[in-house]
């Protein structure tokens, strides 16, 4: 009997790997292009969040109630 949880949910069990979303395969492949670019095989924080933001992403601050 196999326990399905969300954590390991579409998880291959012979490769350990799973299926991602559009949005992951996305980051995945402009990090890795990132990387080969820069010759940087362990790239900073800053730099993956240049990365990050190379792809759009900003920071949403919560609107304020003014209490």
């Amino acid at each position: 009997m196999s326990i399905q949880t969300p954590r390991f949910r579409g998880v291959d069990p012979a490769t350990c790997e799973r299926d991602y979303d559009s949005a992951e395969l996305e980051f995945m492949q402009a990090l890795e292009h990132y990387k080969k670019a820069t010759g940087r095989r362990f790239p900073s924080s800053s730099e993956i969040l240049g990365v990050v933001r190379s792809l759009g992403y900003i920071r949403v601050m919560p609107v304020s109630t003014g209490q």
